[in-house]
């Protein structure tokens, strides 16, 4: 049962096909950018458009970096946080992410690196996770230019994001890589076996649902989609091994093929021993926080706020 004011607007909401990435790109962005977004609070911030080396090779990577103009002046040391776009592997930018990287900026009075990662089928895994991982290493080794402790910088995503987080969560623990101090893992796209209940039960669902899921791990995997071959770092489910990863967030939506596959990661997280908090949103759906007047979505991103804040050793309000 979706929430009454969810339910109210779902008829609104845009319908996202992945048969044509280019198109539905085009679709995506011009749908976002009709919902006006005011940015409270946005000039306070330094924002700038650049590129960062590629990971061990690779090419460049643009990202969207956020800085609070008084660390410049004052010179205190501030969290970080790479945000990492949703979109299916598929679609989305830093652009559709914009105003959340400008919103966790000025929330955490943080750096916020936000990656412009490349988007599959074009560039199938492991492409967006090189660049992923890229912009963690990238926010370290500025550490002193950009004025933030080393030992709290967060990785934050949604939905492919999500999934992409927990990735590099994964593959900067086995490359000895930079230290992660906690992900936030939203709605988190983890699983391309397809099996779960919720995977099985949404075929429908508002703005995701289990036809756009394969759509999305097949062009994401390319010639390993459907293969036993698929790495942990691809799909985070399989990993057999979470031990020894940083604490977690991780959200979940009511009615969306993603949610049991999020709970179940969280579960094992925990069972590995690492520090989780886990939230099931009732009566929501996959993106239903683009409904910022819904009362629930006013609630969960209060709560992400909170949690993010604390996470990074952010006084409050």
């Amino acid at each position: 049962m979706l929430d009454p004011e969810l339910a109210a607007v779902v008829e609104l909401l845009p319908r996202i096909e992945l048969d044509d990435p280019v198109a539905a790109r085009r679709a995506f962005e011009e749908a976002l950018a009709a919902i006006a977004i005011d940015i409270e609070g946005i000039e306070k911030l330094e924002i700038e458009d650049r590129t960062i080396p590629g990971h061990d090779g690779s090419p460049e990577v643009p990202v969207r970096v956020y800085r609070p103009a008084t660390t410049t002046a004052t010179g205190a040391l501030v969290p970080g946080v790479v945000m990492i776009h949703g979109g299916g592997f598929v679609i989305g930018s830093v652009d559709a992410e914009h105003a959340g990287a400008a919103a966790v900026a000025l929330d955490t009075g943080g750096v916020v690196v936000s990656v412009e990662y490349r988007l599959a089928p074009e560039h199938p895994y492991p492409a967006a996770l090189e660049d992923c991982y890229a912009a963690l290493c990238w926010l370290h080794d500025q550490a002193e230019l950009l004025h933030v402790d080393r030992g709290r910088v967060a990785l934050v995503g949604v939905s492919a994001g999500g999934g992409l987080s927990a990735a590099t969560a994964l593959y900067a623990r086995d490359q000895g890589g930079p230290a992660v101090c906690f992900q936030l893992l939203h709605i988190p796209e983890l699983d391309d076996r397809l099996e779960t209940p919720s995977m099985q039960k949404f075929v429908d669902s508002p703005l995701w649902n289990r036809p756009l899921a394969v759509q999305s791990w097949r062009a994401y995997l390319g010639p390993l989609a459907g293969t036993d071959n698929v790495p942990a770092y691809a799909a985070p489910a399989r990993a057999v091994d979470l031990s020894g990863l940083p604490p977690a967030y991780v959200s979940t939506a009511e009615n969306d093929p993603l949610r049991d596959e999020g709970i179940d990661y969280a579960q094992r997280l925990l069972q590995a021993g690492v520090s989780v908090e886990l939230h099931q949103y009732p009566g929501t759906f996959h993106g239903s926080a683009l409904v910022t007047t819904a009362a629930v979505s006013r609630r969960a991103q209060r709560e992400a706020s909170e949690v993010l804040r604390n996470a990074l050793g952010v006084a409050g309000d």
